[in-house]
């Protein structure tokens, strides 16, 4: 599977969040090329900060895969992840990230810091960022426009 196909997958996942009244964020765990799981955005509806997309989509990948070290696994994910996302991402173990819209104002692989990069951390996991990025960045604008119009 291409990283554009699992973009589109995990776009699917953030058009569920959409529609489910929270930031449209998805996430789609692979190795080998192969689906692991597929996550969205749920902090509002299980009343917990730590539910985004990539944090559910690495508890369920790891716990399908019987390993918390996701190593040779790839997480595509439709917005750049977080400072907690971007540390979970070294903390598993995880090969490579790939994500759509860049985060200029909470975005740790690259944008506001390159968390995954950091010597300290001795992280391993490598991101490409801009796949799908229109398409990510329209789900972001709609749903934002819609809270600024209430």
């Amino acid at each position: 599977m291409t990283d554009e196909e699992a973009m589109d997958l995990a776009l699917a996942q953030a058009e569920a969040a959409l529609a489910a009244g929270e930031v449209p964020v998805g996430a789609v765990l692979l190795r080998d090329g192969q689906v692991i799981c597929a996550a969205r955005n749920r902090r509002e509806e299980l009343h917990d900060p730590t539910a985004h997309a990539e944090i559910l989509c690495l508890r369920e990948g790891a716990r399908l895969l019987g390993d918390w070290r996701l190593r040779g696994c790839t997480l595509a994910v439709t917005l750049e992840p977080c400072p907690m996302c971007a540390g979970a991402l070294v903390m598993s173990q995880l090969d490579r990230c790939v994500f759509g819209a860049a985060d200029p104002d909470r975005g740790c692989c690259g944008s506001v810091y390159d968390l995954p990069a950091d010597p300290a951390l001795q992280g391993r996991a490598r991101w490409r960022a801009g796949v799908r990025e229109a398409e990510c960045r329209a789900l972001l604008d709609r749903f934002f426009s819609g809270l600024r119009r209430r």
